[in-house]
């Protein structure tokens, strides 16, 4: 695909017919075209929804030219005041220029939304489109020569629903929005049971591929009395080899020395109170792999760097080896779920054309034809038959079955086949930790969100671990440590902070996620549950509360231990509790109360770094804040 340098589309080649569209929302300099391509007729209608925000719904007549029309929609804003741009591939929130390549999501990676975002974090336009399962073009960024943002979105399709919200909300409040909108357009209801909440003991960090059943089995007696409701046992099970390597993909049956009684040893496991959950790599036949020569002639890429072959979904003799390889670890062995990795790698797009200044390296050449026996032609289509054969498999045996997908598969057409996501590989970085996970959160929908496993050096402080674990405050953590080195300050910050999250699920990881400002990487972070107020504060930053609440929490995860709350209305009479990194109390008060101040009502609180500020106001001073 050429480039275009002015923000439009780039052109098709085909026959194009195009027509402006009136949205009806008073946004000065908003321009919407929408376009059929290889057709002479497009109709488009537009539906308002709630204020500022409505969906175009674009149809493309039949095709003249032989080969599927096709429906693109463009438009565009005045670039006014903007400080961000966000989309679900965590990253720099720079503006981008138009003239990048443009992106594609479809199932196996991506999700078709993004936001531009102006002074306080409001969206200046949030877009998404309803297209959970085939690729969608994306062009997205600022046009030079007339200081306007743009987009353009290209579907494989003849028809296309978009929304654009231009409410000027918080821009986390349109994104909840967006995720509403897919569920509906999806009309089935996605359940998560509550263990996938639960947190988390993965052997990935801890071990890598050198471990057996018995060092399982160790740290799984140590996880359990900490608090960790499932374990995750990573690569490795499948293999004596401890070299890193994909070579032993595909086959997926248990390491003839490691793990010689799997179905014996799942039951020690889960006999202690912890879920069971074994990885996969679903796309994978590993080189030294019996499946690679039985499906020899089924494959999408050979990836020489990780000795390994990538299955094409598109053959059902590759669905049905993989359904009855995966299913076996639940059917067979009993665990509970599947951690079920590198879904993203069956996503082989074309490679685009190069532009005449540099912009990013060069995408793999798209899939090859069609495979033996294919009943469909698209790979989105593939892995979308492959995750629903293995989704209806597994949940005939366990209905309440765990899986776990990752960043950067994360679109609502995987929600049905999932029941948690986590943030991609960060180990040791609490602040792309964060990052990642409140991204994740913010287009996740019903899925518990994960956050990558947080490791850390045998000797790190225990204020350092309770940063660790405040970096993932409103996701679902993941450990991977040796358990049985850590020192009784270390294990104390992880014990307490595990209970926190465990205590106030509802609030941290499902209540209402309001980040602040992306373009520094969300210092602040917020969320709410009916009467319940959280805080992540991530930097030495002011904490404004807004609304009535009952309990306030503030994690501090910032050196700077002067937390300075500011209140919109009279809070009352405050109870107050400080505790440390390990749960210790450094202070508690019975009644204190805010100070007026010209803005408001302030409170200054001093909470050591990695600790927590619990603040509940009296039943009298709610009642009187609600009358």
């Amino acid at each position: 695909m050429s480039l275009s340098w002015d923000g439009g589309a780039p052109g098709s080649g085909r026959v194009e017919v195009g027509v402006p569209v009136e949205t009806g929302v008073g946004v000065a300099g908003l321009r919407v075209r929408a376009t059929g391509v290889g057709t002479q007729a497009v109709e488009v209608a537009v539906e308002p929804r709630e204020d500022g925000v409505v969906v175009v719904e674009v149809v493309a007549g039949p095709a003249v030219d032989g080969v599927a029309s096709r429906v693109r929609v463009e438009w565009r804003v005045p670039c006014l005041g903007a400080t961000a741009y966000w989309t679900p591939q965590t990253g720099p929130r720079w503006l981008p220029p138009s003239w990048l390549a443009p992106r594609t999501a479809s199932l196996p990676k991506g999700a078709p939304v993004g936001s531009l975002i102006g002074p306080g974090d409001a969206a200046i336009c949030t877009f998404a489109v309803a297209e959970p399962v085939l690729p969608v073009t994306i062009g997205e960024g600022v046009v030079e020569e007339t200081g306007e943002f743009s987009w353009w979105v290209e579907h494989e399709g003849g028809e296309l629903r978009l929304l654009l919200d231009l409410s000027g909300r918080h821009f986390a409040d349109t994104l909840r929005g967006v995720t509403g909108w897919w569920a509906q357009e999806a009309g089935r209801p996605v359940a998560v049971p509550d263990s996938a909440f639960a947190p988390v003991f993965c052997t990935w960090y801890a071990l890598h591929l050198a471990m057996t059943a018995a060092d399982v089995e160790r740290l799984a007696v140590l996880a359990a009395p900490l608090g960790f409701g499932s374990l995750i046992v990573d690569d490795g099970w499948q293999t004596d080899e401890t070299g890193r390597s994909y070579a032993t993909t595909g086959d997926w049956r248990p390491a003839p020395e490691g793990f010689r009684d799997f179905a014996g040893h799942v039951r020690r496991v889960r006999a202690l109170g912890l879920n069971y959950l074994l990885w996969h790599a679903l796309p994978f036949a590993g080189e030294r792999s019996a499946a690679a020569a039985e499906l020899a002639g089924h494959t999408l890429a050979h990836l020489p760097e990780l000795e390994t072959y990538v299955l094409d979904p598109r053959s059902p003799a590759v669905r049905r080896h993989q359904v009855e390889r995966l299913a076996a670890a639940v059917e067979r062995y009993g665990v509970d779920g599947l951690k079920i990795d590198f879904v993203d790698t069956f996503a082989r797009p074309a490679r685009p054309a190069r532009p005449t200044r540099p912009t990013r390296p060069a995408d793999p050449p798209g899939p090859p034809d069609l495979p033996p026996g294919a009943d469909c032609g698209t790979v989105a289509e593939g892995v979308r038959r492959l995750l629903a054969e293995l989704d209806a498999r597994l949940r005939a045996v366990r209905g309440e079955v765990l899986v776990e997908h990752r960043q950067d598969y994360t679109g609502p057409g995987l929600w049905p086949y999932a029941t948690m996501v986590r943030a991609t590989d960060c180990p040791h970085n609490p602040t792309e930790n964060r990052v990642r996970t409140v991204d994740l959160r913010l287009t996740a929908g019903p899925l518990a969100v994960h956050g990558d496993p947080l490791t850390w050096h045998p000797d790190e402080s225990p204020e350092q671990i309770a940063v660790l674990l405040q970096s993932v405050l409103f996701a679902t953590p993941q450990v991977s440590v040796d358990l049985a080195v850590q020192r009784p300050d270390q294990l104390a910050a992880l014990r307490f902070w595990l209970s926190v999250g465990r205590e106030h699920t509802a609030l941290l990881r499902r209540g209402e996620l309001r980040p602040h400002r992306p373009e520094s990487g969300y210092p602040l972070v917020e969320a709410r549950s009916g009467g319940q107020l959280a805080f992540g504060r991530y930097a030495p930053l002011p904490v404004a509360v807004a609304g009535d609440w009952e309990l306030l929490l503030v994690a501090n995860a910032d050196p700077d231990p002067l937390v300075r709350l500011s209140f919109d209305r009279p809070p009352g009479t405050l109870a107050l509790l400080v505790r440390d990194c390990r749960g210790e109390t450094v202070e508690s008060v019975a009644a204190t109360r805010a100070e007026p101040a010209p803005d408001g009502y302030r409170l200054e609180v001093r909470v050591p770094l990695g600790g927590l500020l619990a603040l509940r106001r009296s039943a009298a001073d709610r009642r009187g804040s609600a009358g």
